[in-house]
């Protein structure tokens, strides 16, 4: 089993930046390939981003992909996703999960372990 922790998160205007990081305790981190999901009001969790055990491979969804960098050091058992060019629309709240899966994996239900979330609102 693996604890997450998310931190990062905050109030930026549109066209900033942020870093969000996820600290894992627990079981070995290497197990796990690491995902970032968000959550807006209203509206279903939904895909991020996800790198795998190794860190070569990284994964974005459409709507992030070319602002955001998924990163990971193994060494320090933390996950981290640089955030540039916000939008408004980037406003949720996010979180981190891991999973066993391989291969690209954007969906919730292969998540078993999750953090409890941190905040990010976009100005305009």
């Amino acid at each position: 089993q693996v604890q997450l922790s998310e931190s990062g998160g905050g109030l930026v205007q549109a066209g900033g930046s942020l870093r969000l990081s996820c600290a894992a305790s627990g079981r070995n981190f290497n197990d796990y390939a690491m995902g970032w999901f968000r959550q807006a009001p209203g509206k279903e969790r939904e895909f991020v981003a996800q790198i795998s055990r190794s860190g070569f491979r990284t994964f974005y969804s459409n709507s992030v992909k070319g602002r955001f960098t998924v990163s990971r050091d193994n060494a320090k058992n933390t996950v981290y996703l640089q955030m540039d060019s916000l939008k408004p629309e980037d406003t949720a709240v996010y979180y981190c999960a891991a999973s066993f899966g391989g291969g690209y994996i954007p969906t919730t239900r292969d998540y078993p372990y999750w953090g409890r979330g941190t905040q990010v609102t976009v100005s305009s």
